[in-house]
Parts: structure tokens; C-alpha cells; sequence
């Protein structure tokens, strides 16, 4: 395989990525896109085109994605004012059908993108393959779901024939109605059931800060907590660090938190000594 044919310029060097391709040749890493980066289309190619190396190099990927700027705009196409709490979308039925309809689009469009750049990928979603059992959230949510159960056996058939499983965060409950799910929730439940060697969480933000906004690379459990405590970790990061934790406390090696519209952030991520993010352990 001709490493320098393969890498792009601005990646990691050509040492380390030989280092970690034989480091991570048997082992799974689940990778959560979240909607709030695909929005700039040259960022969606650029990830497409780290998903599509990443596959040529050999490595056993699962992509789960997000899509609520996506379904924001559907949504206000048709009037529809959204209600949050704690930071969930309240779903309805006319919701829940909207957000299915726009995620499934958007699953679509990745699928296809991989395709032609040369990946096989597949589709995985509550009308195709549908892989995550769901229990209701919270009543006052509606048609929100928490994972319950995920079917391991499809991903590991998919991943066995070099493709790529391309999960929406969508669930069906035991009367196969469909849940929508938040897209770290549902990218963690798939890492620790695979037990896999890594779980990437892709934002639009460097990973996680200290109090002077200086990028902390590597943290433990315990420090996560007692940011959280002192509030230097808040808001729209405290689901994800959470997410984080629950993953490497049930089986996952290690969680990563890198900024997805950054080029590359995913190659430096797996196969530089440096990382691009924050690498969290237990």
C-alpha cells in the first residue's frame, strides 16, 4: 500500500499513520458527525474523504450522524415552533415523522457521497436496518428515545464485507413507533455494545477546555467530574462529555472529543501521536 499515494498533504505523518493503521487493524471505531458541522458542504467532502481513507487503510469504522440544523430548517419550513427541554426537541407525531423523513435524506446523502468516492457504505436507519431498540425518554418528550438494545450482528456482517455502516439516530420502540434520539446518546450506546477501541465525537469546537480556553488533550474521569462540578465544563458540552464517560466506563478504551470542521481532524485524531482533540480514558 503506498502511504504517500494515499495521504493527503496537510495529514499526519507517514511514521505514525503506519504505527497506528497496524495498532487499530482489529479494532472497531464508532465516529459521531454532528449535524451542526455538515452544514458548509466542503466540510461534509473533506469527512467523507477521511471516511473513504480511513476505509482503504483497512479500518473498521461505524458512522453515526446528527442533522438537527437540518431539521430546524424542515421544521420552519412548515411553521413549526420546537420546544426543548433539557436540551431535547419535544416530539410530536407531525415532528417525529418530519425529523425521521429529513434524517433518513441525510443518511442517504452520505451514503451515496462515500459511494462514489469509492467506499461501499450502507444505510441503516428505522425503514433499513434498522439496529436500535429504543425505550421512550420521557413522557413530557414525546417520541424521543433512549437506546436500549443494539443489534451488534448487523454492524459486525456490514463491517466484515469492508463496508461502511452509516447509522441515523433512530429508534423503534416494542410497537415499531419511531423515536428520535440525540446523536451522542445514540453513538455511545453503539460504541459500548461493540465495545469498540474508540468513540469520536465530531463538534464544532477544539474538544474539551480548561478555565483559560486552552484545549486539555488527554483527561481522566475524575477530572471530567469535577469540571463539571466547578462549571469550567457547561452546557452544550456536558452531554457530550457524559456520553463520553458512560462509553469508557462500559468497555470503550478511549473517547475523543475533535473539532470536525478542521480539516483532517479525524486523521490526526486516529494516527498521530498528538491527536487533534481531547482523548478521554476511565
Amino acid at each position: 500500500m503506498d502511504l504517500k499515494k494515499l495521504l493527503p498533504e496537510n495529514g499526519p505523518p507517514i511514521k505514525e499513520v503506519s504505527k497506528y493503521i497496524e495498532k487499530y487493524k482489529n479494532e472497531l471505531i464508532v465516529i459521531k458527525y454532528g449535524g451542526n458541522v455538515f452544514i458548509d458542504r466542503n466540510i461534509f467532502e473533506n469527512f467523507i474523504a477521511d471516511i473513504c481513507l480511513l476505509n482503504k487503510l483497512g479500518l473498521s469504522i461505524v458512522v453515526v450522524h446528527g442533522g438537527g440544523p437540518r431539521i430546524k430548517r424542515e421544521l420552519d419550513k412548515s411553521n413549526i415552533q420546537s420546544n426543548f427541554i433539557r436540551g431535547l426537541r419535544v416530539t410530536d407525531k407531525k415532528i417525529i415523522d418530519i425529523v425521521e423523513r429529513v434524517l433518513i435524506d441525510f443518511n442517504n446523502d452520505i451514503v451515496s457521497s462515500l459511494e462514489k468516492m469509492g467506499s461501499k457504505a450502507v444505510s441503516i436507519n428505522t425503514k433499513k436496518n434498522n439496529i436500535i431498540e429504543v425505550v421512550p425518554e420521557a413522557k413530557e418528550l414525546g417520541f424521543v428515545g433512549l437506546p436500549k438494545k443494539i443489534n451488534n450482528k448487523i454492524l459486525l456482517d456490514i463491517i466484515k464485507q469492508n463496508r461502511i455502516p452509516i447509522v441515523s439516530p433512530l429508534g423503534l420502540d416494542e410497537n415499531n413507533q419511531t423515536h428520535n434520539i440525540n446523536g451522542d446518546t445514540a453513538a455511545m450506546a453503539v460504541a459500548k455494545s461493540l465495545k469498540s477501541r474508540r468513540l469520536l465525537l465530531m463538534t464544532n469546537v477544539d474538544g474539551v477546555l480548561n478555565k483559560e480556553k486552552k484545549l486539555i488533550a488527554e483527561i481522566s474521569s475524575s477530572e471530567i467530574l469535577e469540571m463539571i462540578k466547578d462549571e469550567t465544563i457547561n452546557s452544550g458540552m456536558i452531554p457530550k462529555v457524559n456520553a463520553c464517560l458512560t462509553a469508557v466506563n462500559n468497555g470503550v478504551t478511549a473517547a475523543g472529543i475533535i473539532n470536525g470542521t478542521k480539516q483532517h481532524s479525524c486523521l490526526w485524531e486516529i494516527f498521530s501521536d498528538k491527536g487533534s482533540g481531547t482523548l478521554i480514558r476511565k
